[in-house]
């Protein structure tokens, strides 16, 4: 997973790719340091996953332009539009189980550029 900007993550979703996941944490955050320990584990298991990490202290306009209520937060875009938002990170088994299709999605769209 990248850490990424404010900026870089403003213009990644202006360019609209196919996939876009961006994690939404504070880094004295403890429960955001485990969330974010699983999404590197699954992100092996899914090398496809464009995964990034946004640090919300620095990123206010996006947190409230996303209404951003809480972190740990996990943000999926498609095509620049945000489709899903997770809040609760209950478990290895369950963030995997929602990720999946998302992999799909990206693994295809990646043979596709090849």
């Amino acid at each position: 997973m990248k850490d990424i900007t404010i900026n870089e993550v403003e213009e990644m979703l202006r360019e609209r790719p196919p996939l876009t996941i961006v994690f939404v944490q504070t880094p004295l955050c403890g429960t955001c340091k485990m969330a974010k320990r699983m999404l590197e584990v699954i992100g092996v298991s899914f090398d496809s996953l464009p995964m990034y990490s946004l640090n919300i202290n620095h990123a206010p306009s996006f947190a409230q332009k996303w209404k951003i209520e809480s972190v740990p937060c996990l943000l999926l875009f498609q095509k620049g539009l945000g489709v899903e938002r997770i809040y609760a990170f209950r478990s290895f088994e369950y963030l995997h189980g929602v990720l999946k299709p998302y992999a799909a999605i990206a693994s295809m769209h990646s043979s596709i550029e090849k």
